[in-house]
């Protein structure tokens, strides 16, 4: 079995997959990987039986004791993805290598499970939104503050309003400062994904097909119509695909 591993700057995605088949997936906070303690919980929810690991990892002071984590419970090295890997299209990022190993992830994934030109948007603690055109090219995009960021620096920076979760509201307009601050942190949101999507589709010149990950992926979809997939799962199975394509090539990914 692999154990695909999404190590972001709050959580920690993992996934089992049994060949190309997900079996179960799980998200904890990242302080799981501070400790023996916490990581011997974390190995207990998985089963004994993982052969390899592969991660996906944007906070790289955790890479050592993920290392530690792999090697102690499952004796497997695990697998970073790095930019040396083939993710099946061009990368037209300047630098490369300065483009997000998530975000490469993520959109190589949509490329091949679903169609080209298509759009990623990750809403994670920096939500990003990338382009991949029917050129098979990797352009880039946006990357912005994610809504529960945006939330609390609003709360952090203002003497009297509160920091509140992250919900829809019933209404834009809000009758209470509560409400009112989640009115404009949900459909502020909103309005700034529809209107960076506009913006990206005009400027790729062509139709894609938008897809959708992350915690509040849809919660945002829900009023934005040129979302067309919410997929859960898009940076969990990417990994899982590149594993295999590293696998055929006899352990080549370069």
């Amino acid at each position: 079995m692999l154990l695909a591993v999404d190590i972001g700057n709050s959580s920690i995605k993992l996934g089992v997959f049994d060949r190309e088949t997900l079996l179960s997936r799980s998200s904890v906070p990242a302080a799981s990987l501070q400790g023996p303690a916490e990581l011997k919980k974390l190995a207990e929810r998985l089963p004994s039986h993982i052969e390899a690991v592969i991660v996906s990892s944007v906070v790289p002071e955790a890479n050592e004791t993920l290392t530690i984590f792999s090697q102690t419970h499952f004796g497997a090295d695990p697998i970073f993805v790095d930019h040396s890997f083939d993710f099946g299209f061009e990368i037209k990022y300047e630098p490369p290598t300065a483009a997000g190993i998530d975000r490469l992830v993520a959109a190589s994934s949509a490329a091949h499970k679903y169609s080209k030109p298509c759009i990623v948007c990750d809403f994670g603690t920096a939500a990003t939104i990338d382009a991949v055109n029917s050129g098979n090219e990797y352009l880039g995009g946006v990357i912005t503050p994610g809504i529960t960021t945006l939330s609390y620096a609003l709360s952090q920076n203002t003497s009297k309003l509160p920091e509140i979760g992250i919900e829809k509201p019933d209404s834009v307009i809000g009758r209470s400062t509560a409400s009112a601050i989640g009115s404009g942190i949900y459909y502020g949101y909103v309005g700034l994904v529809e209107g960076l999507l506009k913006r990206i589709i005009d400027e790729l010149g062509e139709k894609p097909l938008v897809i959708a990950t992350g915690g509040f992926a849809g919660m945002i979809a829900a009023e934005c119509p040129a979302i067309g997939i919410v997929d859960p799962d898009l940076l969990l199975e990417g990994l899982q695909l590149i594993y295999s394509n590293m696998k055929r090539r006899g352990g080549s990914w370069g």
